[in-house]
């Protein structure tokens, strides 16, 4: 079979040191008969021993060429499509499952979209386990007051509790990236507050929009556009201001959002 040339317009770095793979195979812990689904499966180093302790594995592939390989498989489904366009309530319905696992080494130019894409479907995935960009990681897992808290903070931490819990240095790729990378894991929260995700998310645009400034220079004003008579410190910095602050705000201005 023909050595498969990585793709630049797919941002393709092939996961190749042995000992990485284990250990990330270790920490999401398969288990016979679950119901996974490894998105970018590329070459097929992290789905190989995934499948072989899982018996069968679903993976979502851009690439036609890598496509038609994984299809030669008898363990897999493929799904050849962009991860943005696939309807995970729907993979899950087609397995016949509550709820799937979640795995992969994301694209390291769309991994905050495909983020927030599964965001939309996070009440049918049981965990998520991905290889990102460690820079990536570094603000999903931010605490507040810190540089790399940000809206990426705040949107994921108010539904999963994350924890980056391996390291992965560019010579563990072929080709190797130029940057650091890191596995993630996020498991959905059991009792999210209810707020209206559209809202919230551009609640928290509006505050990070100039992070620099006080709050009052932007969500301040937000907040008068929409008639809001409660109770937030628009002295602080976005930066500044928790998530479960931000989450409380959110369900205030709830009865608004129709």
């Amino acid at each position: 079979m023909s050595k498969h040339i990585p793709r630049k317009r797919f941002g393709q770095h092939f996961l190749s040191d042995s000992h990485i793979i284990d250990a990330i195979v270790s920490g999401i812990a398969p288990v016979a008969g679950e119901p996974m689904v490894e998105i970018g499966p590329g070459l097929a180093a992290l789905t190989q021993p995934l499948v072989e302790r899982l018996g069968h594995l679903t993976v979502v592939e851009l690439d036609r060429d890598l496509a038609q390989r994984l299809r030669g498989h008898g363990q897999l489904t493929v799904i050849e499509s962009d991860v943005l366009r696939v309807d995970f309530a729907q993979v899950a319905r087609d397995m016949n499952v509550p709820k799937v696992r979640v795995v992969g080494n994301l694209p390291y130019n769309i991994s905050t979209p495909i983020l927030f894409h599964l965001l939309d479907y996070v009440d049918v995935i049981q965990d998520q386990h991905f290889m990102l960009q460690k820079e990536v990681i570094d603000r999903m897992v931010a605490a507040p007051s810190s540089g790399d808290y940000s809206r990426l903070s705040v949107m994921l931490q108010w539904r999963y509790a994350m924890e980056n819990f391996l390291f992965v240095p560019p010579a563990s790729f072929d080709p190797p990236p130029r940057v650091d990378s890191a596995v993630v894991r996020m498991v959905p929260l059991a009792d999210p507050a209810p707020v209206d995700v559209k809202l919230m998310e551009e609640m928290v645009q509006v505050a990070f929009s100039q992070r620099r400034k006080k709050l009052r220079h932007t969500l301040g004003a937000w907040l008068e556009g929409r008639g809001y008579g409660g109770e937030f410190d628009v002295q602080r910095r976005a930066e500044e201001v928790p998530v479960a602050d931000y989450v409380r705000l959110a369900l205030e201005l709830k009865p608004a959002a129709g």
